[in-house]
């Protein structure tokens, strides 16, 4: 793909609702409780844009004065999955408004000396085929645990496949978009860039130790 192509691969919401409660999860001082809801509600936000292209079809209803046709979701064939822990965070904000969602999950945690990604959990549907996945995690940082989790989910051959964060640094988008040019990013922030220890900058810290209220 040209680097055109791939910008437009990247989906950077600007709703000023995102980037006003993204603002005070960047406060060091915001407590895990707030944290954590702020989190849950920006994620029903980003659910709004993530499933702007969803297809929908005219059913023949009555309302309490006429009948209509009226649009609803085609299919409605879709699965969340959350990679572990920190992606539980956008997972629930989103299920708020895909109640009916399947949910996946996929347990991955960073080596701290090569930041390479460690698989030690994985669980999705078993009708992948049939499913349009959003894959969440809160932060695309150095991008290995994004592309190890795609990679893998790729594995189930899904019939659609987005990939949803809070925050992502250019790092981390190059990287996933070498080795996933075909699946579009959605993201609150592109961030400045990482720091020697793989973090972004000026990011919002760990975003897992926020969400759950642990320090590393």
């Amino acid at each position: 793909m040209t680097t055109q192509t791939l910008a437009k691969q990247v989906h950077v919401i600007k709703h000023p609702l995102v980037q006003h409660k993204l603002t005070f999860m960047r406060k060091k001082e915001t407590s895990t409780s707030m944290f954590r809801s702020l989190l849950e509600e920006t994620s029903m936000l980003l659910a709004y844009e993530v499933t702007r292209d969803m297809p929908v079809e005219l059913v023949s209803i009555e309302t309490p004065m006429a009948p209509m046709k009226a649009p609803i979701l085609a299919g409605k064939k879709i699965v969340i999955v959350s990679i572990l822990r920190a992606g539980d965070g956008i997972k629930e904000g989103m299920l708020k408004i895909l109640p009916s969602a399947r949910v996946g999950h996929i347990g991955l945690y960073r080596d701290p000396k090569t930041l390479v990604p460690v698989e030690y959990y994985f669980k999705v549907p078993s009708d992948m085929e049939i499913r349009d996945t959003i894959v969440v995690d809160p932060m695309l940082a150095t991008g290995n645990s994004a592309v190890a989790a795609i990679e893998r989910v790729k594995s189930t051959n899904p019939k659609s496949l987005k990939f949803v964060c809070l925050l992502a640094s250019p790092e981390g988008i190059r990287g996933f978009h070498d080795h996933h040019p075909d699946v579009p990013i959605y993201t609150a922030s592109i961030d400045e860039r990482l720091n020697e220890k793989g973090y972004i900058l000026p990011g919002l810290g760990d975003a897992g130790d926020r969400v759950f209220g642990t320090k590393t």
